[in-house]
C-alpha cells in the first residue's frame, strides 16, 4: 500500500510544475476556431487569488462568454461573435411574467421531460432565458423575463403558432431584470 501511495505522490509532484506555467485566467481565456473569447473584469486582488498568486503581477482580463452575477452584481457583456444575449447593469428580482411550458411530476422523469423541454425551448428562442425547478411536487419548466403581460403574450404567440408546446400558459413569477 505505501509504494501505491508513494507513486501517486510522485505523479502529483511531477505534474505540478506543468501546471504552474500558466494561469487559470490564461487557461480559461484561451480561444479555439469557431468559439467566441471569455473576458472577465476583475481586479489584480482577485486574479492573484484565482491564479494562485500570492504578490505576482497579473493584469484584468476581458471574456465575452455570459457569465451572470449573483443579484446586484454587474453581468457580462457577450461579445458580437457569439450568439449569448447581451446584458449590463445591476441584476434584480421584480414581479412579472414567464411562459410555463412543462409541468410533470415529482420522478426522474419529470425531471427528464423537464430538461428536454428546456432544450426545445433554447433551440426555438435561443434569446429567452429558460428555467427548470423543482417546485414541490411538481418539476416545472418557464421561459422568458417579462415585466408585462403584454410582453409575455407576444412570445406566448409565438410558443403557441411553434405547435411544439401544447402545454404552454402565461404565469406570474419573479423574474430578473437588469438596471
Amino acid at each position: 500500500m505505501k509504494i501505491k501511495q508513494y507513486f501517486a505522490l510522485l505523479a502529483v509532484m511531477l505534474t505540478m510544475p506543468c501546471l504552474a506555467q500558466r494561469k487559470y485566467t490564461e487557461v480559461i481565456q484561451q480561444s479555439s476556431q469557431g468559439e467566441g473569447t471569455l473576458v472577465i473584469h476583475q481586479s489584480k486582488s482577485i486574479s492573484d487569488l484565482v491564479n494562485g498568486e500570492a504578490s505576482g503581477r497579473s493584469n484584468p482580463v476581458e471574456t465575452t462568454n455570459q457569465v451572470e452575477g449573483g443579484a446586484g452584481s454587474p453581468a457580462v457583456v457577450a461579445s458580437p461573435d457569439t450568439s449569448t444575449v447581451v446584458r449590463m447593469g445591476q441584476r434584480t428580482l421584480v414581479n412579472g411574467y414567464r411562459i410555463q411550458v412543462f409541468s410533470g411530476d415529482n420522478t426522474r422523469k419529470g425531471k427528464v421531460e423537464a430538461a428536454v423541454m428546456r432544450q426545445k425551448v433554447k433551440n426555438l428562442f435561443g434569446d429567452l432565458p429558460v428555467y427548470t425547478h423543482f417546485v414541490s411536487p411538481h418539476w416545472i419548466c418557464r421561459a422568458g423575463d417579462f415585466r408585462t403581460y403584454e410582453e409575455a403574450n407576444e412570445y406566448f404567440k409565438r410558443f403557441r403558432d411553434s405547435g411544439a408546446f401544447p402545454e404552454a400558459v402565461i404565469v406570474r413569477s419573479k423574474v430578473t431584470v437588469y438596471d
